[in-house]
């Protein structure tokens, strides 16, 4: 791989004559006034309905403007097995992190799921959030995972490999008037090989290089 430099809340107000309707037409009943009281206040209340918030809608960067409400990448529950379903769908998830840093510059949540021994991925978290320095920012550079294969064996205290194949749309550089700043990086379309294993019942990925 080539590294270059979404509740409201509605009140439905239940008029007040139809309390009033329910008490006169009650009037000649032998039910104790306090009762008839307290049936009219609890008809009387209004009644909550909570509806979810719209998510904001997302928008990729472009000339105009950085990308807005990028979906933080959630690791999904399979990614949590030590398992060869396990592995390989942490590794997709991995790289939906990455992209995440790439569309805002933000590699928190790639940390999170990467060892310390990656000199590829240190080098991502190192260079990406210059390129969001001084109002600069990227558009493109999104990354998607077609296949992703592993022969998983357990392996404790072991990286086990996982064949990747990684597509990485153009990249494009921007200044803080709207001019890139210097030439695009094209799109990619690599096979690679990650190292990920299994530690303290989570996966991280210890490194990630390209196929030979």
């Amino acid at each position: 791989m080539t590294l270059r430099t979404s509740n409201s809340i509605r009140i439905l107000i239940i008029p007040a004559f139809v309390a009033v309707l329910a008490l006169t037409a009650c009037g000649s009943s032998s039910q104790p006034k306090v009762e008839q009281s307290a049936s009219a206040a609890v008809s009387a209340s209004p009644a909550v309905t909570a509806t979810p918030i719209p998510l904001a809608a997302y928008k990729p960067a472009d000339a105009k403007g950085k990308a807005e409400n990028v979906p933080v990448p959630v690791l999904p529950d399979a990614a949590r097995a030590n398992s060869k379903e396990g592995v390989e769908a942490f590794t997709a998830h991995w790289f939906r992190a990455m992209s995440y840093a790439y569309e805002t510059g933000n590699v928190g949540p790639l940390g999170k799921i990467t060892g310390v021994n990656c000199e590829m991925c240190e080098g991502v978290k190192r260079v990406v959030p210059m390129a969001y320095a001084r109002d600069r920012w990227l558009s493109g550079g999104v990354f998607s995972t077609p296949s992703v294969s592993s022969t998983f064996k357990p392996q404790p205290d072991q990286s086990i490999p996982v064949i990747v194949q990684v597509i990485q749309s153009k990249i494009h550089y921007w200044g803080p008037d709207g001019t890139e700043y210097r030439q695009p990086t094209e799109a990619t379309n690599t096979g690679n090989v990650a190292f990920v294993r299994f530690v303290d019942d989570s996966w991280r990925l210890d490194g990630l290089n390209p196929l030979q």
